[in-house]
């Protein structure tokens, strides 16, 4: 079905393209199965990070859905307000737009969780950045388990509008965190800075005071722009090379 794809930068968004122009000219229809991962690695060349993600992005666009034990098939055509990757989230400018924005919804989402915690929302939340340290002692580079952390924190406020949009950035932002996490890997003043910035949401939250919740989830964000901007310009010129780099690829 598909051809080897090759060239310069961001495989994960020429991947992407192909598989979303394809279920928009309807060769695959709603309802038809995405071919497998291992299949898509062998039709398009690419590894089985650049087809997770790719996959990824476009449940994200609300194309597929993924159903347990059975694969990938695509949804019925909607209207789709919000196409963030319609243009690529890979750039370090649009991270940062991104994650301007993502500081906006923190803020509020640490600032609800502060009042509206339970104590099982809080111990979710600590068993998040346990995992983080875990993934990062394997050798990891942990993006999972940072957005689940800052998820853990939105799902606590119980506004499912909130907790919907704050998942769509951190997947629209996802290489872009990557990339964020592979910098401050390589310092280790950083990681440790992101550790504390991400304790210090967690105590204030669960000291139950919005404004220091608030405050410590902004000054998270706007850290997290900086280390970005530190970040070398040669993370952001190839997707797969990045991959490799992480040890991510198969």
């Amino acid at each position: 079905m598909f051809s080897k794809v090759s060239g310069p930068v961001r495989l994960t968004d020429r991947v992407a393209a192909i598989l979303a122009a394809e279920i928009e000219s309807g060769r695959l229809a709603e309802g038809d199965k995405l071919p497998t991962e291992v299949e898509l690695v062998k039709q398009l060349g690419v590894s089985r990070t650049v087809v997770r993600e790719a996959v990824s992005r476009l449940r994200t666009a609300g194309l597929v859905e993924s159903r347990q034990g059975l694969g990938v098939f695509v949804l019925p055509r909607r209207t789709r307000p919000l196409d963030l990757e319609a243009e690529s989230a890979d750039t370090k400018s649009k991270v940062l737009q991104i994650v301007e924005a993502r500081s906006a919804l923190e803020g509020e989402a640490a600032s609800l969780a502060a009042v509206r915690a339970t104590p099982a929302a809080l111990d979710r939340m600590r068993q998040a950045l346990d995992a983080i340290d875990a993934a990062v002692a394997s050798g990891g580079d942990g993006v999972d388990e940072d957005l689940a952390f800052h998820g853990s924190i939105a799902e606590s406020t119980g506004n499912a509008v909130l907790v919907s949009t704050v998942r769509y950035l951190g997947e629209v932002a996802r290489s872009g965190i990557r990339v964020t996490r592979a910098n401050e890997a390589r310092r280790g003043d950083f990681i440790e800075a992101v550790r504390l910035e991400h304790h210090a949401i967690l105590a204030a939250v669960e000291s139950g005071d919005p404004e220091a919740a608030h405050a410590a989830a902004r000054t998270h964000m706007k850290h997290a722009a900086s280390r970005l901007q530190d970040a070398d310009d040669s993370f952001w010129t190839e997707t797969e090379d990045l991959a490799v780099e992480l040890g991510t690829t198969p």
